[in-house]
């Protein structure tokens, strides 16, 4: 992403594929587990944010800047905006401001009280649609000419062009309990073998201990989450000739 709300929300996203983004919903609010560091306490400040907890007491009970919990703050804000707009109500310029505040079609359909796949349907007949970033991995010292790619609704153009024949091949996320570094093997002997015949080839994945996301594995490297949505706007813009 490219402000901190479009990146936090894709970030959760990628480390829990039953997480659909900053969500209020997930985790009661408790003074003690604010203070507490642990997996879940993102969300419990989410849950402190939504039942009206200031930027103060949150930073006195969590320590974490403010500059963040401001941020935090703005996805809460938007989400119980949005509670309040049903689909018919629900513009183009709240459907943009809501992709480029990191929101997933799902995120927003559960706000409206909508689906996945209508939210989805008015994004492409407003032509919503992400655009392609090279990751810069020099910190703008040099012009960045890495295969490192993500998706940003926070941009006005592509920079890259489309116009090779490409094969996509999907990773398997985050390691966990059923899914580890075998799944990750299949990948990397997948990508092995359409370079054995010559095919060039669109990597999707989002663990960086993967082999998968070497910058040699593949001609393209998608660092993003493994969801309908985000593969499928991969897919309408490579337009890849196999998955």
């Amino acid at each position: 992403g490219r402000t901190f709300e479009e990146a936090f929300q894709k970030a959760l996203r990628m480390v829990d594929e039953n997480v659909s983004g900053f969500d209020p919903y997930i985790q009661n609010v408790t003074d003690e587990e604010l203070e507490q560091p642990t997996d879940k306490r993102m969300f419990v400040v989410a849950a402190a944010l939504k039942n009206g907890y200031n930027i103060d007491k949150l930073y006195k009970l969590t320590r974490i800047d403010r500059w963040f919990i401001k941020k935090m703050k703005n996805i809460i804000d938007w989400n119980t905006y949005l509670e309040s707009l049903t689909q018919q109500h629900l513009s183009q310029a709240h459907l943009l401001k809501s992709k480029q505040m990191g929101f997933s079609d799902k995120q927003i359909g559960q706000a409206v009280k909508s689906t996945e796949q209508a939210i989805r349907n008015m994004r492409e007949e407003y032509n919503i649609k992400p655009f392609v970033k090279q990751i810069d991995t020099v910190a703008a010292e040099w012009p960045a000419t890495t295969n490192y790619l993500y998706l940003t609704y926070n941009a006005q153009s592509n920079d890259i062009t489309f116009d090779e024949q490409l094969v996509m091949v999907l990773g398997s996320g985050v390691y966990r309990i059923g899914s580890s570094v075998e799944f990750d093997w299949c990948a990397v002997g997948c990508l092995r073998e359409l370079r054995k015949l010559n095919r060039k080839t669109i990597m999707v994945n989002c663990n960086p201990e993967t082999v998968s996301t070497d910058y040699d594995m593949s001609d393209r490297l998608y660092f993003e989450e493994i969801s309908f949505e985000v593969v499928m706007d991969i897919y309408n813009i490579e337009n890849p000739v196999g998955v």
